[in-house]
C-alpha cells in the first residue's frame, strides 16, 4: 500500500517525540510502554527496570487493567525470559513463550500469552531495563499472528531512543534533587534568621517584664502580652518553614491526596478555616503535579500569613481538555497587585508564575483592598 511506509514513519515519529517530551522517569517509562504496544499492535506490553536485589525497581504495564494488575500480585523477580532480557545483549523473539525451556509459569490472575518479543534497553554497557511485548493482534492475510523481523527492527529503534529518553529523565531528576537540596538550604537559613530574631526579641521582652513585675505591674503586663505575640509569630514562622521543608508524597499518593492532606494539616494548625474541594481531576504528568502543589503551598502560605482572613478555600477542578485548574481564594484584606509590583514586593507571585509557565500553564492573580485574594493556576494534562 502506498500510504503504509509513510504511516509507519509517522507513527514512529509520534512515539519518539512523545518520549522526548517527558522529563520524569515514571512518565518516560509509561510513554515507552504505551508507544511500543501501539506501534507493534500487541495485546500486552511491559517495561521492567531492574533493582540491585534480583527484582524490579519499577515494572510498568499496558493492556492490563488496574484491578487485574492488583490481583496478579507483587512485582516479578528477574528469572526466566525476563532475566534473559536484562542479562543478554540481544532481543528475544518466540512463537510461544510457554514452550521455551526457561518459562517458569505465571500467577493465577496473569493473562494467557503466547507469541513474545523482548528487547533490552541499553545505554552503552549498562542495561537500563527491558521492553516485553506479547500477543500480536494483527497479521497479513493468511499469515500467523506473530512478531516479525520488521517488528523486531522497529522495537530495536524504539529501545535505542528509549535509552536516550530514560537517561535524560534520570539526569533531570538528579538535577532537580540538587535544586531541591539548594532550596532546602535556603529555607533553613531563612528559618534560622527569622526564628532567631523572634526568639531574641522574646527573650529581651521576657527579661524586661521580669524586672517590671514588682515596681510597675501594668507595664509588666504589657510586656507579657508582647511576649505572647512574639511567641505566636515564632510558632507561625516555624510552622511555615516545616511545611515547606517536609517532602511531598506526590510519588506515593498523587496530587489530590497530597493536597488534601496538606490542607487538613493547615486547617488544624491555623485559626483560619482552610477547605479543599476536588472536582474530577485525574492524574497529571509529574511535572504538572509538582508545579500545582508548590503553587498551592505558596498561595496558602501567603493567605495564612498576610491576608488576616478567617477562611481560605482551595479548589482543584478538571478542565475539558483533561488538565486542571487550581484556585486558592481567601476572605482577607486583599491588596493592589500594581502597588505591590511598584514597591518591589512580590509575595511569591514571581516564583508562582515561573512554576506555572514552567509546567506549560498560566497563573492569574485577582485581588483588591478589602475584597480578598484569589490565585488561579491552570495546567494542561498529559
Amino acid at each position: 500500500m502506498p500510504g503504509g511506509p509513510r504511516s509507519g514513519l509517522a507513527a514512529v515519529s509520534t512515539a519518539l517525540l512523545a518520549m522526548s517530551r517527558r522529563l520524569e522517569v515514571r512518565d518516560v517509562l509509561r510513554t515507552i510502554v504505551v508507544s511500543a504496544r501501539e506501534l507493534l499492535d500487541a495485546e500486552y506490553a511491559a517495561l521492567g527496570v531492574p533493582d540491585d536485589h534480583g527484582g524490579f525497581a519499577q515494572f510498568v504495564v499496558d493492556g492490563i487493567s488496574a484491578e487485574q494488575w492488583r490481583r496478579i500480585g507483587p512485582l516479578p523477580r528477574q528469572h526466566g525470559i525476563l532475566a534473559a532480557m536484562l542479562h543478554e545483549n540481544g532481543p528475544e523473539r518466540l512463537a510461544d513463550v510457554r514452550k521455551d525451556p526457561r518459562f517458569e509459569g505465571w500467577p493465577a490472575a496473569h493473562p494467557e500469552m503466547s507469541d513474545f518479543l523482548g528487547m533490552p534497553v541499553r545505554d552503552g554497557e549498562e542495561t537500563l531495563g527491558a521492553i516485553f511485548l506479547a500477543n500480536k493482534r494483527s497479521a497479513p492475510d493468511g499469515a500467523d499472528r506473530v512478531f516479525t523481523d520488521e517488528d523486531q527492527d522497529l522495537l530495536s529503534l524504539l529501545a535505542q531512543h528509549a535509552a536516550i529518553a530514560l537517561t535524560n529523565a534520570r539526569l533531570y531528576e538528579r538535577s532537580r534533587e540538587l535544586t531541591i537540596a539548594e532550596e532546602r538550604s535556603r529555607l533553613a537559613h531563612e528559618l534560622h534568621d527569622a526564628v532567631s530574631q523572634k526568639l531574641f526579641s522574646l527573650r529581651l521582652t521576657a527579661q524586661a517584664a521580669a524586672t517590671l513585675v514588682d515596681r510597675d505591674p501594668a507595664r509588666a503586663k504589657d510586656e507579657l502580652q508582647q511576649v505572647a505575640a512574639l511567641a505566636a509569630e515564632a510558632a507561625d514562622e516555624l510552622r511555615a518553614a516545616v511545611t515547606e521543608l517536609r517532602p511531598a508524597a506526590l510519588d506515593e499518593d498523587g496530587l489530590v491526596a497530597t493536597l488534601r492532606t496538606h490542607v487538613h494539616v493547615l486547617d488544624r494548625a491555623h485559626t483560619a478555616h482552610v477547605t479543599f474541594t476536588c472536582d474530577g481531576v485525574r492524574a497529571l504528568p509529574a511535572a504538572q503535579e509538582e508545579a500545582v502543589l508548590r503553587v498551592a503551598q505558596e498561595a496558602l502560605h501567603n493567605a495564612l500569613r498576610h491576608s488576616d482572613g478567617d477562611r481560605v478555600d482551595v479548589t482543584l477542578a478538571r478542565t475539558p481538555a483533561g488538565g486542571a485548574v487550581l484556585t486558592v481564594a481567601d476572605s482577607g484584606k486583599g491588596f493592589d497587585p500594581r502597588a505591590v509590583r511598584r514597591a518591589g514586593r512580590h509575595l511569591g507571585l514571581v516564583s508562582m508564575r515561573d512554576r506555572a509557565s514552567g509546567a506549560g500553564g498560566r497563573l492569574a492573580v485577582h485581588s483588591e483592598p478589602g475584597r480578598g485574594t484569589t490565585i488561579e493556576m491552570e495546567v494542561p494534562g498529559g
